[in-house]
C-alpha cells in the first residue's frame, strides 16, 4: 500500500500583550513619568529534536497539537494496530470479557509462520476475552489477537472471521474520521498504515475506556487457564513498553516494531491534571524520543536522567 503523504500541519505561535498607553499632555507627563510596563510574552518553547521520521504530540484533554514532525504522513505502524483491535472489541455491544475462547493450533502456526511476537498460548487452553486483551496488548501476541479477530469476526472459516474482523477495524476509523488510516491485518504485521497525528487521535479514543487503560499500563500480567488436560496453566506476561515505570507519570500505550515500520510507539503520561499522548513513527531511539517530547508537553528536564526499564530475560521484543 503506497503511504499517503500531506503537508505537515506545524506552528508555533508565540503571542505577547501589547499595552497601549493613551496620550498623556505635556503638563501630566512633566508631572509624572509613565509607569513601566513589563511584558507578558512568554518564550516559546525549543522544539525538540526527535530521531522518528514521523511524531507527534497531542494535549489529552482537548487534542489540541503541541508538537509535529511530518504528523500527517502516512507511515506503517506495525503492532501499534493493536490498539485498533482491542478498541473494536472492547467496544462490541454486549461484549463478554469473561466469555472462554479455546486456543487453536491455527493461532500458534501464524506467529510460526510470520515470525510475529507471541504470548505463548497453548493449544486447547481457555483463555477469557479479558486475557486474551491482556495477551494482545502486553507481549503483543499475534497469537492472542488471532484468537480475538477470529472470536468477533462473523463468517463460516477462519479466513472469513479474520477478514470480517480487519473490516470492522477499517469500519471503526472511518467512524472516527481517520482517513488516512487503513487496516489489512488483525495484528499489525500486514502493510497496515496510519499517521503520527491518527494514531494520536485512536490513542486518545482507546483511553476513554476503563479497561483499556487499565491493561496498557500494567507492566506484568500473571493469570491461570483451564488446560486441555484439565489441569491448569499459568501464564506470565510482560509489556514490552519500557517507557512505563521509566518516565514518571507513563500509564501506556503500545509499542510496534517491523522491518518496515521500524521501532514505533504510542505513548501517554499524566502529571498532576495533565495528560499527553504522543506517537512516534519509525525512530531509532523510541523511547529517548518519547521522553523528549513528553518533557516539552510538561515543560521538564527529566528525559536525559531516564533509565529504561529491563524486561525480563523471557520478555518478548516488539
Amino acid at each position: 500500500m503506497t503511504a499517503r503523504v500531506l503537508t505537515s500541519r506545524a506552528a508555533a505561535i508565540a503571542g505577547g500583550a501589547l499595552l497601549a498607553l493613551s496620550p498623556l499632555t505635556a503638563q501630566a507627563a512633566q508631572a509624572a513619568p509613565a509607569p513601566h510596563t513589563a511584558s507578558t510574552a512568554q518564550p516559546a518553547r525549543t522544539a525538540p529534536a526527535v530521531a522518528a521520521k514521523g511524531a507527534v504530540l497531542v494535549d489529552g484533554a482537548t487534542g489540541r497539537t503541541l508538537f509535529g514532525k511530518e504528523a500527517d504522513t502516512a507511515r506503517p505502524i506495525a503492532s501499534t494496530a493493536k490498539i485498533m483491535a482491542a478498541s473494536v472489541v472492547l467496544e462490541t455491544q454486549g461484549v463478554d470479557l469473561e466469555k472462554q475462547v479455546p486456543v487453536k493450533q491455527a493461532y500458534r502456526d501464524y506467529v510460526t509462520q510470520h515470525g510475529s511476537s507471541t504470548a505463548d498460548l497453548q493449544t486447547g487452553d481457555k483463555l477469557t476475552v479479558r486475557q486474551l486483551l491482556y495477551a494482545t496488548l502486553l507481549p503483543s501476541g499475534a497469537d492472542a489477537a488471532y484468537a480475538l479477530a477470529d472470536t468477533f469476526g462473523t463468517g463460516a472459516t477462519e479466513a472469513e472471521r479474520t477478514a470480517s474482523f480487519v473490516s470492522r477495524l477499517n469500519a471503526k476509523a472511518a467512524e472516527l474520521h481517520l482517513t488516512h488510516t487503513a487496516f489489512d491485518s488483525f495484528d499489525g504485521g500486514g502493510t497496515d498504515t496510519s499517521t503520527p497525528a491518527e494514531l494520536a487521535k485512536l490513542a486518545r479514543h482507546a483511553m476513554q475506556n476503563e479497561t483499556f487503560r487499565t491493561i496498557v499500563k500494567t507492566k506484568q500480567y500473571k493469570g491461570e487457564a483451564p488446560a486441555a488436560n484439565g489441569r491448569t496453566r499459568y501464564y506470565t506476561w510482560n509489556n514490552t513498553n519500557q517507557l512505563l515505570g521509566s518516565y514518571d507519570g507513563v500509564i501506556g500505550i503500545k509499542t510496534g516494531t517491523t522491518t518496515p515500520a521500524g521501532d514505533c510507539l504510542v505513548f501517554a503520561a499524566t502529571r498532576g491534571d495533565k495528560t499527553l499522548i504522543g506517537t512516534v513513527l519509525n525512530s531509532k531511539d523510541r523511547y529517548a524520543d518519547a521522553a523528549k517530547l513528553l518533557d516539552h508537553g510538561f515543560g521538564t528536564t527529566t528525559a536525559k536522567a531516564m533509565k529504561l526499564r529491563a524486561l525480563p530475560a523471557n520478555s518478548q521484543r516488539d
